[in-house]
Formats: C-alpha cells, sequence, structure tokens
C-alpha cells in the first residue's frame, strides 16, 4: 500500500505542478512584459522568450506531464496488482476501484485545481513559473528538441501576432461589462480601431458649407460680407474656387482691421495650405497634420478638385464618438447640414 500512495502522490504532484505552469504561462500577457521590461525586472527577458518560441516550454510542460501520468500509472497499477489481484469473488474489484480513484484525483488535483489557481493568480506565480521552467527546459532538453523538430513542419504562420482587432473588442466588451473600463472608454477604443477604415471623405466638412474668398478680396470688404463668421480658417482661391492659393485665420483678419489695414487684399494676410486626399485614412491624415504643426488640411478628389476641408477637430470628434460644439457654433454636424442645403437647392 505504501508503494501504491508513492506512486500516486508523486503523478499527481508533476501532473499538478505542469498544469499550474501551463496556466500561468498562457496567462502572462504581452503587456505584462513590457510593464516588467520598463521596471528593469530581470524575469522579462525570460518571459518574452518563452512567449516568442512558446512551443519549447510547452514541450518541456507535457513532456513531463506524460511522463509523471505514465509512470505513475504503471506504478500504481503494479501494486495494484499486487495488492487486488487475487481477489476474484467481489463484484468490483479493488484493482477498478484504484483506477477509478486515480482517474478522478488526475482530474480534480492535477487538472482543475492547478489549471484554475494558475489562471488566477498567474502574477504573483510567475516569478516561480520562469524559475521552474528553466530548470525543465535544461533538464529536458534532448527530449524538448525532438518534439520542436517534430512540431516544427506543422506551424504555421509563426510571425502572427496572437491579438486581432477582433480580439481587441472582445476584450474591451468584456471589460465594459465587468466594469474594468466605462462604456465613454470603450466607445473611443472601438473609434480607434476603426481609424484606418474611416476616409478623409467621410468625416470632412463639404465644400458646398465652406466660406471661402478670392485673394484679390480686400479685408474689410470680406468682414462686411461676413460679420457673424463661426470658422477660424478660411480658404482663399486665385480666379475661381477651383484654383486654391492657401487660408487666412480669421484672428489675423481682426487684428489687421484694428491696426486700420482695411484696405489691404486678403493675400496679404495668407497662409500655405496642407492638402490631402478624399480616400486617404483619417489615422494617417492625423499623424501628418500632427508633424506638420498644422490644424486643418484642404481636401482634393483624384481629379484635382477641393472637395472640403477637414481638421484635427474632424478627427478628434471622430476618436470620441461626439460633436465638439463650442459657443460660437451654430450647426454641430457639418456633413447634415450641407445634405439639407443640397435638398433644399433642389425643391427650389
Amino acid at each position: 500500500m505504501g508503494l501504491l500512495l508513492f506512486f500516486l502522490t508523486l503523478s499527481i504532484l508533476f501532473s499538478f505542478l505542469c498544469s499550474i505552469l501551463e496556466a500561468v504561462l498562457l496567462s502572462v500577457s504581452p503587456s505584462y512584459i513590457s510593464i516588467k521590461e520598463q521596471e528593469g525586472n530581470p524575469i522579462a527577458g525570460d518571459l518574452k522568450s518563452f512567449k516568442n518560441d512558446i512551443d519549447r516550454p510547452l514541450a518541456a510542460i507535457l513532456t513531463l506531464n506524460t511522463v509523471a501520468h505514465t509512470v505513475g500509472s504503471i506504478g500504481v497499477g503494479s501494486q495494484a496488482s499486487k495488492l487486488y489481484g487475487g481477489q476474484t469473488d467481489q463484484l468490483i474489484s479493488g484493482e477498478f476501484i484504484v483506477a477509478t480513484l486515480m482517474t478522478l484525483a488526475i482530474l480534480v488535483l492535477s487538472e482543475i485545481i492547478p489549471k484554475t489557481l494558475g489562471a488566477n493568480y498567474w502574477e504573483a506565480l510567475t516569478p516561480f513559473t520562469v524559475k521552474a521552467l528553466k530548470v525543465m527546459l535544461f533538464l529536458l532538453a534532448p527530449l524538448v528538441w525532438m518534439s520542436q523538430l517534430l512540431t516544427k513542419k506543422m506551424k504555421k504562420e509563426k510571425d502572427k501576432s496572437v491579438f486581432s482587432r477582433v480580439d481587441f473588442v472582445a476584450m474591451t466588451k468584456v471589460s465594459t461589462q465587468s466594469g474594468a473600463i466605462k462604456e465613454e472608454e470603450a466607445d473611443i477604443i472601438h473609434n480607434l480601431l476603426k481609424f484606418n477604415s474611416i476616409a478623409v471623405e467621410d468625416i470632412m466638412t463639404p465644400r458646398t458649407v465652406v466660406v471661402a474668398a478670392p485673394d484679390s478680396m480686400t479685408i474689410a470688404e470680406f468682414h462686411e460680407k461676413n460679420p457673424t463668421l463661426n470658422f477660424s480658417r478660411i480658404p482663399l482661391y486665385h480666379g475661381t474656387e477651383d484654383n486654391i492659393s492657401g487660408y487666412f485665420l480669421k484672428d489675423e483678419l481682426l487684428l489687421n482691421l484694428v491696426e486700420n489695414k482695411g484696405n489691404e487684399p486678403l493675400s496679404s494676410i495668407i497662409r500655405k495650405h496642407s492638402s490631402t486626399t478624399n480616400t486617404k485614412p483619417i489615422g494617417e491624415l492625423f499623424k501628418e497634420l500632427m508633424n506638420a504643426n498644422e490644424h486643418f488640411a484642404l481636401v482634393f478628389d483624384k481629379f484635382g478638385t477641393m472637395t472640403g476641408i477637414v481638421s484635427i477637430e474632424d478627427i478628434i470628434e471622430t476618436l470620441l464618438g461626439t460633436e465638439i460644439v463650442d459657443e460660437m457654433d451654430q450647426v454641430a454636424d457639418m456633413q447634415a447640414f450641407a445634405r439639407e442645403k443640397m435638398k433644399s437647392k433642389k425643391k427650389k
């Protein structure tokens, strides 16, 4: 009986250890590794190595687990046969009872409990896991090498990220339901993940509602025609509205009026404009505008015709999922306003 319990205990202990190591290893997130790297924690390098080539530590874990189960089963079976092999007059033999109990012990004590502990307390168990895996990889190096050799050709997409956009969306939804993040934060994450699929033309202010002026018009004339202008940047054109020459700032126009320069043409305060295509993803445009220290860009189609203007404010509104309306804005959604304006023209 002593040897039977010894083989059973030995098998369960090693299997328990392997299950915990596996659960902890699979629970370690890339963000955790990154944080440990920034902290200068020495386990970060080992964790990164394990996650980058996860087949190695998993091969060591599965090898030790298989050996533990096999040796334990053989040892327990052999001892049970010696103890109860001669019992032929009982309805249920002792060997059957031992086999049943061992199966239940393996299921509960070496699978369910350790994997639950590993998944719930992986952060606290990570340092121990790193040390244990390094020892196992050293001791089982030949078997690990053989396992990798057999599975090398079957593994596909080695460099593919373990996370996809769908995974991030799902994690965000779960985090919102659990209360880890707020709904408005989840909305921003969803909008951010869609950045590269949203084109400039989807968020720009259409040309039909853009206020533009000829660069030959004087500062005073423009102010008289637009005394309550809400836009802070006004495009300028030379000759026709398709020939955009630049833009000017409303604040600079008002400053020139105060300085009695109303008779100067708008071209005297012109600024060079940035431009973009209507099909460009807004994520790319945002980066370009930030690098150029620009607030907005004129939007052109593939024929070189100006179709509207887009600002950093438009991009931020898309990210936040709401319109930014200040005390001077009379219209919140310029695209909706443009559509209504076109409908009114058609009715007339």
